[in-house]
């Protein structure tokens, strides 16, 4: 009997860690009007914003149906009847994903050995979850030890980003086109946080991106110095290469991290927040 790890898609881990640490995932919907997609799996982010400019919409996000869940389920377990498993999904509040995992587990009758994590997070914030839940199965740890590891961690994380545009936030309903149009005309970037499952508005920052994602980073110095030293994400949905590189140089010049990641957002991050987010996530230390 083993312990799988599953995550929804929003987790936005990048396919070398999905491959090393075995966490299988369950693609959400992006639909673009009428043409339904699956995140990660038959939609880019670059489509998306090629879509959303040409139409000037933003697209839908949907949670997976229960049927598809139950077929990864089932799939998991196939070799492994008596298996466990270990769901991650974004927030509770973000989305039904979390229900339809638990939905999905009794329906299969099977919610004994299902235990299905409300992150209160998304993005890499659910991402390091999963990890940490695959790396304690790999270490041959029990259920039971690793949901504590999780739960401890939960409220430690430090998930924040930037945003270079209000566009799609406005597009989405999420933002008025009068904020957005002065957050253009006055070259404004919110950065945004999540706590306790939802996100909300923080600082705000004036200028060019390249001025503000430095200033961003640096504000969080004291957070990153005191950080978990275990591991440490760069994310973002399509920033250059050299901005990429200044923020991971000056992650480590902070800290001796025994690991550094970087992670693009996936479809459904990018569909409401746009291109251009810059990102620094971090579990917070003890």
């Amino acid at each position: 009997m083993s312990i799988h790890v599953i995550s929804d898609s929003t987790c936005d881990l990048p396919e070398h860690i999905k491959k090393e640490l075995d966490i299988r995932i369950i693609p959400l919907h992006v639909r673009l009007g009428d043409d339904d997609r699956l995140d990660g799996v038959t939609i880019t982010p670059d489509e998306i914003y090629s879509w959303s400019d040409q139409t000037k919409e933003t697209p839908k996000t949907a949670a997976p149906s229960p049927e598809e869940v139950m077929n990864l389920m089932k799939d998991v377990l196939k070799d492994d009847p008596e298996g466990e498993i270990i769901a991650f999904s974004i927030s509770d509040v973000l989305s039904a994903s979390g229900n339809i995992m638990r939905m999905a587990a009794e329906e299969l009758e099977i919610e004994d050995r299902v235990h299905v994590v409300n992150s209160k997070n998304l993005s890499i914030g659910v991402g390091i979850l999963a990890m940490t839940a695959a790396k304690g199965a790999k270490e041959g740890k029990s259920v039971d030890e690793i949901l504590k590891e999780v739960d401890d961690i939960i409220p430690r994380l430090r998930v924040s980003f930037v945003l270079d545009t209000l566009t799609y936030l406005h597009r989405g309903g999420r933002c008025s086109g009068v904020a957005a149009f002065m957050g253009t005309k006055l070259k404004l970037h919110v950065k945004i946080i999540v706590e306790d499952g939802k996100m909300r508005p923080d600082k705000k920052y004036r200028g060019n991106m390249n001025k503000v994602i430095p200033d961003y980073v640096s504000d969080m110095d004291e957070g990153i110095k005191n950080a978990d030293k275990s591991l440490i994400f760069v994310v973002h949905s399509g920033i250059s290469e050299d901005v990429l590189e200044s923020m991971r140089s000056h992650v480590k010049s902070l800290g001796d991290f025994e690991r550094i990641e970087t992670a693009r957002a996936g479809s459904v991050i990018s569909s409401h927040c746009g291109p251009g987010v810059a990102s620094i996530i971090y579990i917070a230390g003890k």
